[in-house]
This record gives structure tokens, sequence and C-alpha cells, in this order.
């Protein structure tokens, strides 16, 4: 239950960091473009935005470390329990939020690519949650 747990919980807060990132993507295009309407004005300032960007990343980044570290504890047989690809998927978006955070710290990261990297993170993290059955099933043509 702590596995799931904790999964469902990185999932959730990581998931809020993609969205955040779409909403500074739009907010950033909005104001370049000079497109002040209402909804810009009620936003907080981008560098607000930003902020909560990366200590939700941040956040979601701890919990996934801690997801991968109790996944370990339950895993018997990585390839009998059609685990591997929902590892190797995992740990691929852990090393895309790791290095987008390690990004930030030493270069300053943010903007296009703080967003691009947030999305392609999510959309690995999404696959390795969700896409492991379709691996299975639809490409490998393996029942579950």
């Amino acid at each position: 239950k702590l596995h799931v747990t904790v999964a469902l919980v990185a999932f959730g807060v990581l998931s809020i960091a993609a969205t955040l990132a779409i909403l500074l993507a739009i907010q950033e295009r909005a104001l370049r473009h000079r497109q002040f309407g209402r909804w810009l004005r009620a936003l907080p300032p981008l560098t607000l935005t930003e902020t909560l960007l990366f200590r939700l990343i941040s956040a979601g980044f701890v919990l996934l470390t801690l997801t991968l570290l109790t996944g370990v504890l339950f895993v018997d047989n990585l390839f009998g329990q059609h685990l591997a690809h929902k590892t190797a998927l995992s740990i691929a978006a852990w090393l895309v939020f790791g290095v987008l955070l390690y990004g930030r710290w030493r270069h300053g990261w943010r903007g296009a690519r703080a967003v691009n990297l947030t999305l392609i993170g999510m959309a690995v993290l999404v696959l390795a949650f969700f896409g492991s059955k379709a691996v299975l099933e639809l490409i490998l043509h393996r029942g579950m």
C-alpha cells in the first residue's frame, strides 16, 4: 500500500506541475504577443508561477524517488511480473526531472526549456503508469 500511495501522490504532484507548466507557457506567450486580457491579469506573476512550478517538480521528484525505492521492496521478478517497461519508463521520467532540476540549479534553466522538459518528463511518466499495459498488449502482443 505504501508504494502505491507514494506513486499516486508523486503522479498527482507532477501532474499539477505539468498543468502549471502549460499555464506558464500560455502566460509567457500572451505576454510576448502583448495580449493582456483579464485572465492574464488574474494570474500570478511569471516569477511566482515559475517558482511554484519548480517547487512542485522538486516535491514530485522526491516522491518519485521514494516510489522507485519502495518499488524495489515489492519486486520479486521484474520480468515475470511484467514490470520491466514500467520500471524503465519510471526511471527515464525520474532522469528527465532530475536533469531539469539540475539544469535549473546549475544553469538557471527556465521558460520554454523548463516547460518542455516538464512535459516530456510527464509524458514518459504517463507512459510508465498507463502505457505499460499498452506496450505489452498492443506492441508485444502479450496478455497481462
